[in-house]
């Protein structure tokens, strides 16, 4: 998951949580609004009808208190502006059916919906009325009850709560869209970090970041461009050591081929005509000499190919002799010559191929040689086609392409073993190139670019 998507979930986690604490704090408020109305309600009936039943006391003089406490008409439009909306005050003398007078509950708004008055009900319940007695002297007074209508207690908190939360709603909604917009733009140099990292990983080993307004990202900024002058600095020494080693090592095999082909060739030719003369000089009556001197001379003609087919994969100072066109002409020969399974070799050249840089040249026949080796190692091709072109274009470069028939695959060739393609991707790297490798109809396809630049073609 990408940093500001999570960082926006986060956010809008914690939104939803203060909302939530808002909301929750704003019916814990409304219900205690709504008891303190009732026991208001409840303190100012409570005063008026001792009033009344006080001054109706006086005037009678204390006679016949059961019939003309309370009056009758204390349930007037006076006693109803003092109590609050939505609450109920009932009242009535001990035996006697009690009266109640409610204030009006239109006027505290639309009815709450039922998932909130589920909701409110399960957390609060009903609210407990308020039971006064009119005098504590005289029992005989009767009580007041005073308690909320619940659907007026449902409606008051649902508009106190909906006015509310619409503006919580909108300052949460407001404050998230511009928090997101804030830390998109504060991640912004992240996203430049991960492309130069990305190019890193491509090879694209010159980028610099710039300075960015946060420190941390500066920090991170200047550890990337450390790590790039160091990936530099790594890659132009194992490109050199690379370059070193592949001179070393045809120096090597040219050594191996001088000292195969001067020692171990001549004894084999002097073993060869010691056999001969074994089988020429035998007696007469020991045919076995003959046989064993024959059998001798065989064994030397599959020493002689096989020290011929080495010498083939050791030497390249023919390029120096003969030039890269021979060279690679020759080797095509020489596979088609030692093909035990009717595979064809092909060969395509074009451009100046002759003028190219001894280095380049012997890398190139190298690359050819072990690509040959891998399609006949690896596959079953009948056919392997190799093309060689030197384009002078506006960006100079050779091109070398090789496609054979074995029915192999790119995914066997990632999976392999060997050390031949990371050999020859070595190669290519030494010498600035690239290696792609695809699937041909009924085989696999490589390509090896070489750029030559101003020194790909020799002076």
């Amino acid at each position: 998951m990408r940093l500001l998507t999570l960082l926006i979930m986060r956010l809008m986690l914690v939104v939803l949580f203060c909302l939530a604490a808002a909301v929750g704090c704003l019916v814990w408020d409304a219900h205690r609004s709504i008891e303190a109305d009732v026991s208001s309600t409840a303190t100012r009936v409570n005063q008026r009808l001792q009033a009344l039943y006080w001054q109706h006391l006086l005037w009678r003089n204390g006679m016949q208190r059961g019939a003309l406490v309370p009056l009758p008409d204390w349930d007037t439009v006076e006693t109803q502006s003092i109590i609050s909306p939505g609450v109920c005050v009932a009242f009535g003398l001990p035996g006697m059916e009690r009266r109640t007078l409610c204030s009006q509950v239109e006027a505290l708004g639309p009815p709450a919906p039922a998932w909130f008055s589920t909701t409110y009900l399960a957390f609060f319940g009903n609210y407990v009325p308020i039971v006064r007695s009119l005098s504590i002297r005289d029992q005989s007074a009767g009580e007041v009850v005073t308690s909320v209508e619940p659907d007026a207690a449902l409606r008051r908190a649902w508009r106190e709560i909906s006015t509310v939360v619409d503006v919580a709603i909108m300052l949460a909604a407001g404050i998230a869209v511009l928090a997101a917009l804030m830390i998109g733009h504060a991640l912004l140099p992240a996203r430049a970090i991960i492309v130069a990292l990305k190019k890193l990983e491509d090879g694209q080993l010159g980028l610099q970041l710039g300075k960015f307004k946060s420190t941390e990202f500066n920090h991170i900024a200047t550890a990337v461009n450390r790590l790039a002058a160091t990936l530099r600095q790594t890659n132009s020494e194992r490109l050199a050591l690379t370059a070193r080693l592949f001179q070393v090592q045809e120096e090597e095999r040219k050594s191996i081929a001088r000292d195969l082909h001067d020692e171990f060739g001549q004894a084999l030719t002097a073993t060869t005509a010691l056999a001969t003369i074994i089988e020429a000089n035998a007696m007469p009556d020991r045919p076995d000499i003959v046989k064993d001197a024959r059998a001798i001379a065989h064994a030397q003609e599959r020493m002689m190919g096989a020290l011929r087919t080495t010498l083939v994969r050791l030497r390249s100072q023919s390029i120096e002799e003969i030039g890269l066109e021979a060279s690679l002409r020759q080797l095509i020969t020489d596979f088609n010559a030692q093909s035990k399974t009717g595979t064809v070799y092909r060969l395509q050249m074009a451009g100046r191929l002759a003028e190219l840089q001894e280095r380049i040249a012997v890398d190139v026949y190298r690359i050819v040689q072990e690509c040959l080796t891998n399609a006949t190692k690896h596959g079953r091709p009948t056919e392997v086609s190799v093309q060689l072109e030197h384009r002078a274009t506006r960006d100079p470069h050779v091109a070398l392409t090789i496609e054979d028939d074995g029915g192999g695959s790119i995914s066997r060739v990632h999976t392999s073993s060997g050390h031949g393609i990371l050999g020859i991707r070595e190669r290519l790297a030494g010498l600035g190139g690239s290696l792609s490798i695809a699937d041909a109809p009924k085989g696999v396809r490589i390509l090896a670019l070489v750029p030559l630049g101003g020194e790909g073609i020799a002076a």
